[in-house]
C-alpha cells in the first residue's frame, strides 16, 4: 500500500486530539465580562503605579477640589473631569479594588458597588475666602439735585410764556368781573330811577 494511503487510513480511524479551549475573558473584561477603563486609573489621579495610599488620597483632594462643580459652575468640561477624579479614586482609594485593578480582574458590579468619596478629608477645613478688596474711601457728598434750576435752564422761554399767559387770562377774568358788576350796578340805578319816576307820576295823579 503507498505511504499516502496509509496516512489517510491512520487519521481516519485515530482519534482527533482535542483543541484547546479559547482564552478566558475575566483577564481582559474582569469577572462579569465589562470592558476595563480605557483610560488608566493613575493617569486621571497623576500619580505613578507605585504611589502610596497617602500620596493617592492627597492627588484626590487637590483635584477634586480643583474641578468641583460649585467651583467651575456651567463647565462641562470641569463636571466631566470631577466625575473621573472621584471614579478614579473609588478604585485605586480601596486597597483590595487596587488590586483586582492591578490585576485586571475588577468587574462592573465591583466598580458600582464600590463606596463614594467624602467631600473633604478628615480635618481639612474649607478653602479661606479670597481676601476683600480695600473698602473704598467716601467721596465728598455731592449737592441735592436742583430740578428748579433744571427746569428754569431748560424750559425758562416756555415758563415765561406760560407765565404770560396767565397773567392776561387773569386780566381778561377780572375785566369781565368788573364789567358784569358794573352792568349791575347800572341796571340797579336804571331801576331805581325808574320806580322814582313812577312813583312821582303816581303822587302827581293823586293830588289832581
Amino acid at each position: 500500500m503507498e505511504p499516502a494511503a496509509l496516512g489517510r487510513l491512520r487519521r481516519l480511524l485515530l482519534p482527533a486530539a482535542p483543541r484547546p479551549p479559547p482564552p478566558s475573558r475575566s483577564a481582559h473584561t474582569g469577572g462579569s465580562g465589562a470592558p476595563r477603563p480605557r483610560r488608566d486609573l493613575y493617569e486621571v489621579l497623576g500619580v505613578p503605579r507605585t504611589a502610596t495610599a497617602a500620596q493617592i488620597k492627597t492627588a484626590y483632594y487637590e483635584q477634586s477640589f480643583r474641578y468641583h462643580p460649585d467651583r467651575n459652575a456651567g463647565s462641562a468640561a470641569a463636571a466631566a473631569r470631577f466625575a473621573a477624579v472621584s471614579e478614579a479614586y473609588r478604585v485605586l482609594g480601596s486597597a483590595a479594588l487596587r488590586r483586582k485593578y492591578d490585576r485586571g480582574l475588577l468587574s462592573a458590579e465591583e466598580l458600582r458597588d464600590a463606596p463614594r468619596p467624602a467631600g473633604r478629608p478628615p480635618g481639612a477645613s474649607a478653602a479661606p475666602p479670597p481676601p476683600r478688596a480695600p473698602a473704598a474711601r467716601p467721596g465728598p457728598v455731592p449737592p441735592p439735585f436742583n430740578f428748579d434750576a433744571f427746569y428754569r435752564a431748560h424750559y425758562g422761554e416756555q415758563l415765561e410764556r406760560e407765565q404770560l399767559l396767565r397773567a392776561r387770562r387773569e386780566q381778561l377774568r377780572l375785566r369781565r368781573e368788573e364789567a358784569a358788576e358794573q352792568g349791575r350796578v347800572r341796571a340797579l340805578s336804571n331801576l331805581s330811577l325808574g320806580l322814582i319816576f313812577f312813583m312821582g307820576v303816581a303822587i302827581i295823579y293823586g293830588l289832581k
